[in-house]
């Protein structure tokens, strides 16, 4: 049986229009500001791959994401198998093709103080997250969120910026684990379909409710 552990710890435990030169010039927790203001909608692709205390790393995922404020988003893993979470901004789905079987949640149960709250939410974050700036690596522009609850299921999650867009993400959970996501190709404020965000569960599928 496989588990999408990634995105389950980006949801569970799991960019601008800005002028480029002011971006740069800011460090990364104001980066993160005018990401949440100025860009309501995104598309893209990702990368994300589960590293454990020893350094070893799990088999990497890749797929496409694409969100719109507040709450609705989908991340749509291709390689190497398929399995789709989809938010309408008040349930939150997760279909695994293979296992035949939808997870069902609430947005608010799944989402809460979580990197996807950080990505894919409105509004002030300071009532979920202690934010700090951190120095500068591997090219890119880096921030700290610390959840203030003890049950978010993750240490921190580091986040870094390249050109006023979120490049790369290092999530930190409770077991050790990190996991690293990779973002490329962001079109931000697109115009998305209507249905973009929305999922019927296939007929025949188990669906549970959580």
């Amino acid at each position: 049986m496989k588990i999408n552990v990634g995105f389950k710890q980006f949801v569970a435990a799991a960019i601008v229009a800005a002028s480029p030169l002011a971006a740069w010039a800011a460090e990364a927790p104001q980066q993160l500001e005018q990401f949440i203001t100025q860009v309501q909608s995104a598309t893209g692709d990702f990368t994300q791959q589960r590293i454990d205390q020893k350094g070893q790393g799990k088999p990497a995922q890749s797929g496409q994401f694409s969100f719109k404020r507040p709450g609705q988003f989908k991340w749509a893993v291709k390689k190497p198998y398929e399995q789709l979470i989809v938010s309408d901004g008040k349930q939150v789905y997760q279909y695994d093709p293979d296992l035949a079987q939808v997870t069902q949640r609430d947005v608010d149960q799944s989402i809460g103080a979580s990197p996807a709250a950080i990505l894919f939410g409105s509004g002030s974050l300071d009532d979920a997250f202690n934010i700090s700036s951190l120095p500068a690596k591997d090219g890119l522009d880096w921030l700290r969120a610390e959840p203030r609850s003890a049950d978010a299921g993750f240490t921190h999650v580091d986040i870094g910026f390249k050109d006023a867009m979120p490049a790369r993400l290092e999530l930190l959970d409770s077991f050790g684990q990190t996991t690293r996501i990779d973002l490329s190709n962001i079109a931000s404020n697109p115009a998305l379909d209507a249905g973009e965000f929305s999922f019927t569960p296939p007929a025949g599928v188990d669906v549970v409710k959580m």
